[in-house]
């Protein structure tokens, strides 16, 4: 069977040739015609958040390198990472990268740590970042910097980056047997997680003591706050009900403030998920993974493994939950919600849309500009509700040299508070600057999401934009994932 042909942005020549094809696909994706640049431009105004002014609206998301060393610590290309984030000119900085709150949460053995031995080595992190903000853009005063804390979960490979070590609190008809597990396998009981509470306490107050501002207790991507969102079959105080389900976020919410007063709290969130998908075997091409198709869920109807899902058609999402989930922030006084959604290790074309799949992963099933559609829609329904939270969105960077006019009309039309920039950041940390400055995009430097900063660490190398960033294209791991690639094109041809 032959490829699904979609058009490729990069392909695209004007905004009303993109327009036009949005209309053609009958999404509804804002975007303006003519960008505006300096103080006049909707991106350049500021944000009151608790009477802080953040400076504009980009965001970046927290970035993993995969490339710390096996104690947590960053290296140098962690710290080369930290500082083009913040000569990236965005004012809200989303935690940098994902940092584990404890060793057996790690998503691979050289993920960053948070404890008293790495203390000093992220702070210095943080200097760095905060360092070159100020040389690009002469004031840190409208700067916010957070701190992503995780736990990995289900998807914890703390010691070999082949071996999964997953730490689950419940039993998926699915995901089960993507981590190797069976129905024997343990999942963690309440005391487990009261512990590792305790963990998210200890690192907020080291995050609180390094200056960090607000701290993320992450919510996304399947990792296990997300978990605790789709315990719906879990036993105990921390699954079944959606009181029970939320009690995570509720007590990890109540040990920071305990040790760190003043430190405010974000929370990235999958706002919705869909299935997990996998590459169809008949439907593969020379050279290539077959289409992503929906795992056979006719059997566990009602779904009842996700947050954000339909359960009786789990294709879709549904919002009443992820709705109710806002209406608790708001509760809590957390103002800050990274909107995501779905896992990049299940249905990676739902949370990261692109053309081009990582080595795990499947061809698109959709066109990318769908997956973004989505994002934004939900965005937008979430922001409509809470106007008062302050909501940044995702899934921006597939749109490339058009993300700037979209990312204005969305501001302007009040989808979205934040554009939050991921991977085009490895390859064009200027971006922010460049569109508020009415400077030209640097085309040459936009990312074409071909998805080698997800290969890499898929297959045991640091994380980095290989095709564009010459100081990965010209590393020794730039010429090793070329062979990676190549032999996987020939297993699959």
């Amino acid at each position: 069977m032959s490829e699904r042909a979609y058009t490729p942005i990069g392909g695209i020549r004007s905004v009303a040739d993109f327009k036009a094809h949005v209309e053609n696909l009958g999404l509804s994706i804002p975007c303006d015609s003519e960008l505006e640049s300096g103080s006049e431009s909707p991106l350049a105004q500021a944000i009151d958040f608790n009477g802080k002014k953040i400076g504009n609206r980009f965001c970046i998301h927290p970035m993993e390198g995969w490339d710390g060393t096996v104690d947590g610590r960053p290296t140098e290309p962690t710290l080369r990472r930290w500082k083009h984030f913040g000569a990236s000119g965005a004012k809200l900085i989303w935690g940098g990268e994902a940092v584990a709150v404890r060793h057996d949460g790690r998503a691979n053995p050289n993920q960053l740590l948070i404890n008293e031995h790495t203390k000093s080595d992220l702070g210095l992190l943080r200097d760095a970042l905060v360092a070159a903000h100020l040389e690009a853009c002469g004031t840190t005063e409208d700067l916010l910097v957070g701190l992503q804390l995780t736990h990995s979960g289900r998807f914890s490979r703390p010691n070999e980056k082949a071996k999964p070590e997953p730490r689950i609190l419940y039993h998926h008809p699915f995901l089960d047997r993507r981590v190797s597990i069976d129905d024997s396998y343990p999942v963690l009981t309440d005391g487990d997680i009261r512990g590792i509470i305790d963990d998210f306490q200890r690192a907020a107050r080291i995050a609180y003591d390094l200056g960090f501002e607000f701290v993320d207790v992450k919510h996304c991507h399947g990792y296990l706050g997300h978990e605790f969102l789709s315990a719906h079959t879990r036993e105990g105080n921390y699954g079944g009900s959606f009181e029970n389900r939320t009690r995570f976020l509720r007590e990890v919410t109540e040990a920071v403030r305990a040790v760190a007063p003043g430190m405010k709290i974000g929370v990235r969130l999958s706002a919705f998920d869909l299935v997990p998908f996998r590459p169809d075997p008949t439907r593969g091409v020379s050279g290539k993974m077959g289409i992503g198709i929906p795992e056979v869920y006719r059997d566990t109807l009602p779904y009842r493994w996700g947050f954000g899902v339909n359960n009786e058609s789990p294709e879709e999402y549904d919002l009443s939950e992820p709705l109710q989930f806002l209406s608790l922030l708001e509760d809590l006084d957390i103002k800050l919600v990274n909107i995501s959604g779905g896992s990049p290790y299940y249905n990676p074309h739902v949370q990261r849309p692109a053309l081009y799949p990582p080595s795990d992963g499947y061809q698109p099933p959709e066109d990318p500009l769908i997956g973004v559609a989505r994002q934004m829609e939900v965005t937008r329904l979430l922001k409509q509700s809470f106007p008062d939270l302050i909501l940044v969105g995702t899934g921006y960077t597939y749109l490339q040299e058009f993300l700037p006019q979209v990312a204005q009309a969305a501001v302007r039309e009040g989808w979205v508070d934040s554009i939050g920039l991921g991977r085009m950041v490895l390859s064009y940390p200027e971006l922010p600057l460049d569109v508020i400055g009415g400077r030209l995009l640097q085309h040459k430097r936009i990312c074409r999401t071909f998805s080698d900063c997800t290969t890499a660490p898929r297959n045991g190398l640091p994380s980095g934009c290989y095709p564009l960033d010459q100081h990965y294209k010209q590393s020794k791991d730039g010429a090793q994932l070329k062979e990676i690639k190549a032999a996987a094109r020939r297993r699959v041809a």
